[in-house]
This record gives C-alpha cells, structure tokens and sequence, in this order.
C-alpha cells in the first residue's frame, strides 16, 4: 500500500487525466449500458419457467405473466344477463389489438363464473406478453379503449390485475437521476458537518467517478449476457454510499495524520497504509458476498451478483487511486476553512467506548438481547409477493378491484395458474384438477386460437391469490395431481414460479451461506491477524441479518410501519428475491464497519495498548466516521424507496434499516464490548496459520488487572 502511494504521488497529474478520460467514457456510455438492461426474472430448468416458454412460444403472451382483468359494469337497473353477445363482442376485440393478447371469459368458456353475484359485472381475462424492458408500458390503455369502443351503451370498463394493481395511479415514483441526486444532497449534508470545509465535495467527486466507471465496466457484461434492470438503481445508490464511505475514511485518516504534523506527502503515504489497507479489504468483503450470488441458478440474480460485484471494486479503485492523487497536490488549500481538526479523538465517542468497556456484561447482553427479540420475529416471515391489499389504494385499477370484490369475486383470478395440456385431453384434466382443493373454477377455453398445435392452456382459478410461501400450498396440491394426469403437460403461473424460485434459491442457499462466510473468514484472519475475530464478525453479521429479517417482517409483511411511512398496508408476504439481495448486499456492507473499527482498534493494539484501551482509542477514532459513513448509506437507500414500485420500497427500507442496525446496535456497543470481554484472546494466530496466510505473527501482550462491572 505504501509503494501504491508513493507511485500516485508521483504520477498525480496522470491519474487526474487517467480518470477523466474513464468518467467522460463512462459518461457517453450510461444510456447504451441502461439500454441493454433486462426485465426477466425466469428460472432456466426449473419446470414452471419451462411451461411458460412453451405457452409463450405458442401464444405469444401469459405463461409468465398475471392477466389483467377487464370488467364491464352494466348500468343501474340493467344486467350482464341479456346483453351476454354484446360484452362477449367487446371482449372479444381485444384479441385485434397489435399487442398479441389472448382472452378467457364467460363467451369462450361457457363459465358464468366471470360475473358478480348482482349480475351487473361481467370481467375477462387478458393475458399479454411479458414486458422487454423496464420502461415497458402495461397494455392497460389498449385494452381498455378497446373494449370501450364495443361495449354496451351506457356501461363502465375497468381494468385490473396485480400488475395494474402495483402501478396504482400511476404516480410512479422518481427516476434514478433524481433518487442519485437526492441521495447525493443528504450526503452532502453529512459531509459538510464531518469536514467543515470544502473536502466535504471530494468524496461526492470520487463517487460520481466510481459511478460512472461502475457502468462502464458493465457494459462489456452486457454483452455476453443479460443483467437485470435491478443493477441500475444499485450502481447509482449504493454505488453512491459505498464510494462515499470509502473516501470518507480515506480522507479522514489523512486529515488526522496532517493534524499530527506530518508533511502532506507522508500523510497521504500513511493514509494509505492505513484507511487504504481498510478499504481494499472492506471492498474485497462486499465483492465477496455479492459474487456469491452467482452460484444460484437464476440469471437475474447472477447478473446482479456481477453487476453488483463491481460497485465496490470500481469504489476501491477510485478511492486509492485519485483521492490521494487530488489530496497530495491541492489537499491542503481545499482543506478550508479549517475550523475542525482530528489530533484529537472524539471526545463523545470516547467517553462511550470507556462506558460500554466498563459495563462490558451489561453492554452485550442488552445487545443481544435486542438482536434475539428482532430476530425471533424472523420465523414468521412468508416469502412470495405483494398481495393485493397492500398495492394500489386508489386508481382506476383499485377501483375496477374492488368491484370484483365486492360482487364476490374471489381474490385468486389475480393469480390463475394455467395448465398447458393436450387439446383432446383439457376436458379432462379441467374435470380433474378442479377437484383439487382450493380451486374454485377450470376453465376451457374454445374457439379461434384456443388451441394452438394441439395444445390448449387449462385455466384454474385458486380461492386465494397465491402469492407467498403459505398461499402457494394448492399450487403444489395441483402439480401434486397433475404429474399423475393424463394430458398434462406442464403448470404455469406466478404461483408456480413461486414454488420453483423457493426450491432453486433458498434451496440452494447452504451452499452460498458457506462460500461467503469461508470466504471472508480467511480474509479477514488475514486482515485482523486473529483467529476470535473473524470468527466473530462472521457471527454477528449473521446475527444482525437475522433480526433486519425480523424488521423486515414487521415492517412490510405484518404492516407495523408500512402504512405509516409510505402508506402502504402489509405486504402479507417479502418479495421472494429480496432476502437472498439483502443477505448479499449487507453482509459485505456492514462488514465494512466491522472492518474499519476493528482495522484501528488492532493498529492502537499493535502499538502497545492493551485491549481495553484499544478500544476506547479505536471506538474514539472510528465512531463519528462510522456512523456518518452509515447516515450517508442510510441517506441513499432513503432515496432509492422514494422510487416507483413496491418491491423497491422493501430492498431500500431492508438495506437502511440493516445499516441503521448495524453501526447502532451491532458496531457500536456489541463488537467493542465483546472485544474487551474476549481480552487476550483476540490476537492469538498460530504461527503456522500465518506462515500460510503470509502475515507476520500475532504479538500478544500481557493484559493489566480489570475492575469488575
């Protein structure tokens, strides 16, 4: 770290340049990359994606889509009995549209179940194809002007679906350039009371680079694979928040070392040795857990796990690199006003780290104890999708729901599975599956293109929607009866991708849990020069994603928050893929707390102090960067939920709510307060572990008497 430092000093003004070639290309090549992005959330090989394509290839439309659901509402004193012809036609001229859409109603099924108990409204299904990109509109409008345009005079068309459902009035939400920039004042914000000067703009200036270089980098993986649309908000805000918290250290130290008397060049060099070999095994750390994602078999996460991979190592880059090239040439006359100075240890900081050291028993049990009650919340999660109260509460699609609701339409419509049989065989499967329990209605589609090279696509409408780990149990009831039906070729539907994300993800999931944490264990026995801590940072991270699981349940799934902060009620179930980009993302962020804290207290050791006091110096030195680092993360994830969308909303309430916890609860009372009660222990390495991890050996010191809590 010392030679990387010395040589940027030397070749300043060729990293500036360097960079800003990287930034201007970048820059040019943001929309190409965001262009490229992808909405496909499938799951090669698995037998719900495998009937979907099939239903796709024949249909053009459904299989891995819901449908919307489009009513007709006769007006006061007249009924859908009467005028069946009449809204069977409108209907039915949704299949001329240019978007290939396929209906199933009461004309082509012969089913009255497509009417309300008063017989005033009459609905259809309308299945359409899966939406190519982000920015894909739903055919909402289409249906609904063309069912308008042959509808009975007088009559009220709606249009719904969870889909429709979860654009609610479509207000939408802000775009990414706003959520960055959102994200980039409130860090500005933090910074300008961290530095009380001008260097306040320079980690803004470093994450600006490490963001565009993030996209630029992506886009030759765009190339030989898809990567989700998902990656785009990442990069800007987490990307945002990383690069922040990495210059901020950087800095910082190099602040500190100034303020000590050292020259400017030699305060660059020993920020380096320093904060940088803290950065570059934090960002090591979060690169791990990201890339760990790519052992699941699921595309979109895959593509996450590399896209995501390279936001802390585009942040690690730019922060050895061009922050000490700008502070070892202009670093000293930006540094103004000078009203702040980092001689000193925080003095706030220091008297809490001797408080937690001297009621160490009292600090770890009230940690853990807090971490054990949010955790236990954690066993009642359900993993699926939002259900449908907790969507739109206003809108023309809520309204054309509650319609439905209210005339004793059950929920499952939302949610159909569909059946891809052999066309002489529906009849029979119908009969068959819809016997299955919790179903409601088997529906047979006839007529022009209901049945496609022999196939036909059995409709089954489920009592409930099935849209979580619990709701989903007549899915596997009627895959359960259709593996042994004649005719059946395979089942589809968000029910059945359910099943198959929970069986090839959390299924999976030992394998990532034991890559990642082995992993980072020896790196950071490496780090730390420790066997006892590694060990135990690698628990508590665990420990505190068990409890921001916890949160998450009663935030989102139970609503004990939800409603209240952005007025949606409770999900009844977490978006199936947020866990698994939760677990990735703040297993490697919050480690870099741990590291950072841990990187100070164990140079303050090295240096002679005991244990104790190495951790009231490190907690004195750490504790103000730490939780600024973890207000500017927090700040961009605030700014990610401001975007459109629910499933958003949970990934960004989940990650700020895990670095609110994280350098509270965890960093700033449980891992000082196990340090000093471990004493000793923390440093011992056998000598033949750090002959294999080629580090030098851990000098353990004779620690003085303790006083008791």
């Amino acid at each position: 770290m010392r030679a990387l430092g010395e040589w940027v000093l030397r070749h300043r003004r060729l990293v500036m340049v360097g960079w800003l070639l990287i930034t201007v290309v970048g820059m040019s090549v943001t929309s190409t990359v965001n262009n490229r992005l992808t909405v496909d959330f499938s799951l090669p090989g698995q037998p719900g994606t495998e009937t979907a394509a099939k239903i796709v290839q024949a249909y053009g439309n459904g299989g891995s889509t819901v449908p919307l659901l489009v009513t007709v509402t006769m007006p006061e004193g007249q009924t859908v009995t009467g005028n069946e012809q009449a809204i069977g036609d409108a209907f039915a001229s949704v299949t001329k549209a240019d978007v290939p859409l396929r209906v199933v109603d009461e004309a082509n099924t012969g089913d009255d179940a497509f009417r309300t108990d008063d017989d005033r409204t009459a609905y259809a299904m309308v299945f359409y194809p899966f939406p190519d990109s982000f920015s894909s509109v739903l055919p909402t409008d289409v249906v609904s002007k063309a069912v308008t345009a042959q509808a009975p005079d007088g009559a009220t068309v709606g249009v719904t679906g969870m889909d429709a459902l979860a654009v609610g009035d479509e207000s939408g939400g802000n775009s990414v350039l706003v959520e960055t920039l959102l994200g980039g004042l409130g860090a500005l914000a933090v910074l300008l009371f961290v530095f009380a000067s001008l260097l306040a703009f320079l980690p803004l200036l470093v994450a600006a680079v490490s963001i565009l270089t993030t996209f630029l980098l992506l886009l030759p993986i765009t190339l030989f694979t898809d990567v989700s649309f998902i990656v785009e908000f990442l990069i800007a805000l987490v990307g945002l928040g990383v690069a922040i918290d990495y210059s901020l250290l950087f800095v910082t130290r190099w602040r500190e070392e100034r303020d000590r008397g050292r020259s400017n060049h030699e305060a660059v060099v020993t920020a380096m040795e320093t904060a940088g070999h803290a950065v570059l095994f934090s960002g090591i750390t979060v690169a791990i857990g990201l890339l760990a994602l790519v052992v699941l078999p699921v595309p979109f996460l895959r593509s996450i796990g590399y896209g995501g991979a390279l936001i802390p190592l585009a942040s690690v880059l730019v922060t050895l690199t061009l922050t000490p090239a700008i502070l070892g040439g202009i670093g000293p006359r930006v540094d103004w006003p000078k009203i702040r100075h980092e001689q000193e240890s925080s003095r706030g900081w220091t008297r809490w780290a001797t408080l937690v050291v001297r009621h160490r028993w009292v600090a770890a049990g009230s940690a853990l104890a807090v971490l054990a009650l949010l955790a236990a919340a954690f066993a009642g999660i359900k993993i699926g999708a939002a259900d449908s109260d907790s969507l739109a509460k206003n809108g023309p699609a809520y309204d054309a729901f509650q319609v439905l609701r209210s005339g004793g339409v059950p929920t499952g419509v939302l949610t159909p599975i569909e059946v891809l049989t052999d066309a002489d065989q529906a009849d029979s499967v119908a009969q068959t599956l819809g016997e299955v329990d919790g179903i409601d209605a088997a529906l047979v589609p006839t007529g022009d293109g209901a049945e496609v090279d022999g196939q036909k696509v059995v409709v089954l409408v489920p009592h409930e929607e099935t849209v979580n780990s619990q709701s989903v149990a007549v899915v596997r009831d009627v895959q359960d009866v259709a593996d042994h039906t004649d005719g059946v070729i395979g089942v589809a539907g968000l029910g059945a991708d359910q099943v198959d994300f929970l069986h090839a993800v959390y299924g999976n999931l030992p394998l990532m849990l034991g890559l990642i944490c082995l992993l980072t264990f020896v790196l950071l026995v490496r780090a730390f020069r420790s066997l006892l801590l590694p060990l135990k940072a690698v628990v508590l991270n665990l420990a505190s994603l068990m409890a921001v699981f916890g949160t998450m349940v009663l935030f989102w799934q139970e609503g004990y928050g939800s409603n209240a902060v952005f007025g949606i009620a409770a999900t009844g179930a977490v978006t199936f893929w947020i866990p698994i980009m939760v677990f990735a993302f703040l297993y490697g962020l919050s480690m870099d707390y741990e590291v950072f804290i841990l990187s100070r207290i164990r140079e303050e050791y090295d240096a002679g102090a005991s244990t104790d006091e190495a951790v009231i110096r490190g907690i004195g030195r750490t504790g103000r960067l730490v939780s600024s680092a973890a207000l500017i993360l927090f700040l961009a994830f605030a700014a990610l939920a401001s975007g459109p969308g629910t499933d958003i909303k949970v990934l960004a309430t989940g990650l700020g709510i895990g670095i609110l916890l994280d350098a509270t609860v965890i960093r700033s009372v449980l891992v000082p307060s196990l340090v000093s009660l471990f004493g000793s222990w923390n440093w011992k390495l056998p000598d033949s572990v750090a002959r294999a991890l080629r580090v030098e050996p851990s000098v353990v010191h004779a620690e003085p008497p303790r006083r008791r809590d």
